[in-house]
């Protein structure tokens, strides 16, 4: 599940990001409203977790040009600002759930997984390609009798593709996608985790193939 947290509060948004990607969740993380928007617009999440009071656009203004665009993806509002009418501007503005600071971290978790099921951009805990079984539970692959586990990173890049069969990726996509716009990484962990997936495919025996377009990127072929 991919998750945007805007959250002003740097030593905040950080421990988000480490509470999420252990519960193997891809975060981005930004720090104000404006970036919070072009985020959005570039990006496809399952979640979003918008703090109200931010620089640039608040969290609000934000909520409702999501709305004003069409763009249904779950919202969490997670703030200090723990006041009924707040709560009631957001609930009106379009947020799904709201959820004041300080909080316990296994409430945030669960209520984010509750907002990732109602999402346009859910996805079964367990997907099929040809004979390739990808479950989401166990971070593994299955094909056969044969079943091998996956990072997180290695389990992001599969579900894209399992969900997209045929689709060509590009090399930037991926990088955008999996590892998030503000990443330190090297675009070369691109091919570099490609090739982690294609020896665990080949592993367990499975007839499921990424083929490199040359040019252009890489494909999942059934």
């Amino acid at each position: 599940m991919r998750v945007l947290v805007a959250e002003d509060e740097i030593s905040t948004a950080k421990a988000i990001k480490v509470l999420l990607e252990k519960s193997k969740f891809s975060v981005d993380i930004v720090h104000n409203g404006d970036d919070a928007w072009d985020y959005i617009k570039e990006g496809s999440y399952e979640v979003i977790v918008l703090d109200i009071m931010m620089p640039g656009k608040s969290g609000l203004e934000v909520l409702s040009l999501l709305r004003r665009d069409h763009i249904f993806t779950p919202v969490l509002l997670l703030t200090a600002k723990a006041e009924i009418e707040d709560r009631i501007a957001g609930l009106d503005a379009g947020a799904d759930d709201y959820l004041p600071k300080p909080f316990a971290t296994g409430e945030l978790i669960a209520r984010i997984k509750a907002l990732g099921r109602r999402s346009e951009n859910y996805s079964d805990s367990v997907m099929h390609a040809g004979d390739l079984t990808l479950d989401s539970n166990r971070y593994e692959m299955r094909s056969g009798g044969e079943s091998v586990s996956l990072t997180n990173k290695e389990y992001q890049l599969m579900e894209l593709f399992v969900l997209h069969p045929g689709y060509v990726f590009s090399t930037e996509h991926l990088m955008d996608k999996i590892w998030g716009l503000d990443t330190e990484s090297d675009i070369d962990v691109v091919w570099t985790h490609i090739g982690f997936v294609r020896k665990k495919l080949r592993l367990i025996g499975s007839n499921v193939q990424i083929k490199t377009i040359r040019g252009s990127g890489y494909s999942l072929e059934v």
